[in-house]
Order: C-alpha cells, then sequence, then structure tokens
C-alpha cells in the first residue's frame, strides 16, 4: 500500500510558489489529501498574494488532490485535540489537519516548526 500523506496548507503553498520544502511535497501530490480547511487556508494566502478567487481556485485545482470534507466526524476530532496543542498555538486549520491525518493513519507533511513534536508530522524544512 502506498503511503498517504496530508498536507497542511503551508505544504501547498512551498509547492505553488517554489519555496524550501517542496522538493520534499512535490513526489508525494498524487497520493496526497488535504482538508478543505487547508484548502481555504491556500486560496486565502492566494488571494492576499493578489490572485482572484479563480485564479487561486485553478492553481490549487491543478494539483488534484484528494480534497476531505470538515464533516462532523473531523470537527469534533479537531475539537478533541485543542487541549493537547493550545499550548504551542495550533489554529483550528492546524488541528483539522491533525485530525484527517489521525483518520487516514497517514503523515503529515507541514512548515509550521510547532508541530515537530508530534506524532505523524513530518517538516519539509
Amino acid at each position: 500500500m502506498t503511503a498517504i500523506h496530508v498536507l497542511d496548507a503551508s505544504a501547498l503553498i512551498a509547492v505553488i510558489f517554489r519555496e524550501a520544502g517542496s522538493d520534499v511535497v512535490e513526489p508525494v501530490l498524487k497520493r496526497a489529501a488535504m482538508s478543505a480547511v487547508n484548502l481555504s487556508e491556500v486560496a486565502a494566502k492566494l488571494i492576499d498574494r493578489g490572485y482572484t478567487i479563480a485564479d487561486a481556485q485553478a492553481s490549487v485545482q491543478a494539483f488534484q488532490l484528494d480534497v476531505r470534507p470538515f464533516d462532523n466526524g473531523q470537527a469534533l476530532a479537531a475539537a478533541s485535540l485543542r487541549a493537547t496543542t493550545r499550548s504551542r498555538g495550533l489554529s483550528l486549520g492546524d488541528r483539522a489537519c491533525l485530525a484527517l491525518a489521525e483518520s487516514l493513519n497517514a503523515t503529515v507533511l507541514t512548515a509550521d516548526r510547532a508541530w515537530a513534536t508530534y506524532d505523524r508530522v513530518d517538516l519539509i524544512r
């Protein structure tokens, strides 16, 4: 079975803008998943950099990621992580990413060093 990776917004942003760490993310894109919450974060970052919503959508869709809905189960799983992630300042998007990885028995790829000590997390830089 091929390993599945869950991408944090920072991982996909690294690929889009060819930042450090993109070389770690690119080889796993075809088998990567992402929470819809993190997809929203990526689109917002693109809009912050001057993309239209249509351009942001096209940029993200080009990767053909397996975007998973943030449904009731994911919402509750992310909420359950609040107590253990609060001290590191992890956001709802961060917890959504971790919850998805847990549900898929997958590894998260992120550039966010605050996650470094969590199981299932690999830093891309």
